[in-house]
């Protein structure tokens, strides 16, 4: 008896061949968009490290591609009869998903977080600030961009059909396959490992690609009472490497024009008790000062970036005297306590100079952190009609509250002496993004971000929702009133936290 194959079956055949041979080549194009999460973290610091990296990198983006195929696409070559047709259905999902894989990968450069039901209102937001944002043109390129997309995966889709055959004779399906295979294991092996010893290299990658869940000791520490599963998950997720060995200042060269006859004076107290009102001015609510120190704080106000980064600005000039400078303007900073620092000496002066530069509208940008009287006795009619004046303290109270008050419009936010920087190149006629040089925001114009992050020593801080989180080095979490002070019992939103980190860490360049 002769058995033949049925035109049915041989169909089915040569399509499942064609699906998978489809599936690999786009595994390939998912890996090389997944390299983005890679550029935007941080590199490992061990060979260990680097080996799980990239051992998880293709067997997860693989792995993920390769799910997607087997739900979505294999059904339709056991369903469809028409070739065309499921050559046309292929390439429409795997285009749909790749793009969204596209669309993950910059939100996660951006926040710090994947597309989930948690960020639903984070992509909301930012579709609506498109919509508003974007012309006809710019709507246009994008369908244009994607047409040309799904055009190539209908070229490819055709070009491995009329290949099946010749393909299927390589015999390529064993070695591919083990290769993945290998992969898969070496990095859940790892990651049990590091999951057990929290080794640093390993366990703070596990976030960086989407719906990632890497095998764990967890499961079975805890079923003996041998670990606290909801804390540990949390100190594991929150874990903060302080280690910052270099740093991008800015993260891109600035372009910008500044106005010569902008006169902005800041004033920041670090001296002298009780309130300072003063009747010309008017006073901001919520600005907060996080500093470890009065010299970090100073060193915030002037870089607008945290403690964090402080080692590694050692020798590295502020921006915000430093821009100003080179373009020609006048530029003093005076301080009642010395500042010893290679980029802030060369514009340092004493106080009777600044006080009479001042006084005299010589300075284009003057900087003084001086006494609750020197701030009384420079603020003159006079100076107020020359300069844009913003006067805080660097000296909190004990709930970190700090005064704000200015003779210019400054908006209701949540502020922190991170974003004295921003606001003073704004208000010398710099409209550079904020983003490149500051962690802190422009209190002219503040982004719509209803939280702020800084470090306190070891400690990182955030503060949203009117409470105060401190997230310590191991990944602890303790909460509190932001008015009161008081430790609060209250669950930690640690999606928040991520986004909190990844702003927090955009410019190091370890």
């Amino acid at each position: 008896m002769i058995l033949t194959e049925t035109p049915r079956r041989k169909l089915v055949t040569q399509l499942v061949n064609w699906g998978h041979w489809f599936a690999l080549l786009n595994i390939v194009i998912a890996i090389i968009i997944a390299s983005v999460y890679i550029l935007n973290s941080p590199s490992p610091s061990t060979l260990l490290g680097t080996v799980y990296l990239f051992s998880n990198w293709f067997s997860h983006i693989g792995f993920l591609t390769f799910f997607g195929f087997v739900i979505l696409v294999l059904p339709l070559c056991y369903w469809v009869n028409n070739a065309k047709i499921v050559k046309v259905l292929s390439s429409i999902v795997a285009a749909v998903a790749l793009a969204l894989l596209a669309f993950d990968a910059l939100l996660f450069n951006k926040y710090g977080v994947h597309l989930s039901l948690n960020t639903a209102e984070l992509v909301r937001n930012e579709a609506q600030t498109a919509m508003a944002e974007f012309g006809w043109q710019q709507w246009g390129f994008l369908l244009l961009l994607f047409v040309a997309w799904l055009g190539f995966q209908l070229i490819v889709a055709n070009a491995l059909w009329q290949r099946v055959a010749r393909l299927q004779n390589k015999k390529l399906s064993l070695p591919i396959t083990s290769f993945f295979i290998l992969c898969f294991v070496t990095s859940h092996s790892l990651h049990i490992w590091a999951d057990a010893k929290l080794y640093q290299p390993i366990v703070q990658q596990d976030n960086m690609f989407p719906l990632s869940y890497p095998a764990t000791a967890k499961t079975l520490m805890s079923r003996y009472s041998l670990l606290d599963r909801e804390n540990y998950q949390q100190r594991k997720a929150l874990q903060f490497d302080q280690s910052i060995q270099g740093i991008r200042y800015p993260l891109e060269p600035i372009y910008c024009a500044v106005e010569k006859t902008k006169k902005v004076l800041l004033l920041l107290q670090i001296e002298g008790q009780g309130p300072l009102e003063l009747a010309a001015l008017n006073p901001v609510n919520k600005h907060y000062g996080l500093s470890s120190s009065l010299a970090a704080a100073q060193l915030s106000a002037l870089f607008g970036l945290p403690e964090l980064y402080h080692p590694a600005l050692a020798t590295t000039r502020p921006l915000m005297l430093d821009l100003p400078g080179k373009l020609g303007l006048s530029v003093a900073v005076y301080s009642k306590t010395s500042i010893t620092h290679p980029g802030i000496n060369p514009f340092s002066i004493d106080w009777n100079n600044f006080e009479g530069q001042v006084q005299d509208a010589e300075l284009n940008l003057a900087v003084g952190f001086v006494s609750q009287q020197q701030i009384i006795d420079v603020i003159t009619p006079q100076v107020l009609s020359n300069y844009q004046v913003v006067v805080s303290s660097l000296a909190p109270s004990d709930s970190g509250h700090v005064m704000l008050l200015s003779n210019i419009s400054l908006k209701d936010g949540l502020y922190s002496t991170e974003d004295f920087a921003p606001t003073v190149v704004n208000l010398m006629g710099c409209n550079a993004p904020v983003d490149t040089y500051s962690t802190g925001r422009d209190m002219l114009a503040p982004r719509n971000r209803a939280w702020l992050v800084s470090t306190q020593g070891s400690k990182i801080i955030v503060l949203h929702n009117e409470q105060r989180i401190e997230v310590m080095a191991n990944g602890n979490a303790r909460v509190f009133g932001l008015v009161s002070g008081e430790e609060i019992s209250a669950s930690v939103d640690t999606n928040l936290l991520s986004q909190a980190i990844k702003r927090l860490t955009a410019f190091s360049s370890k």
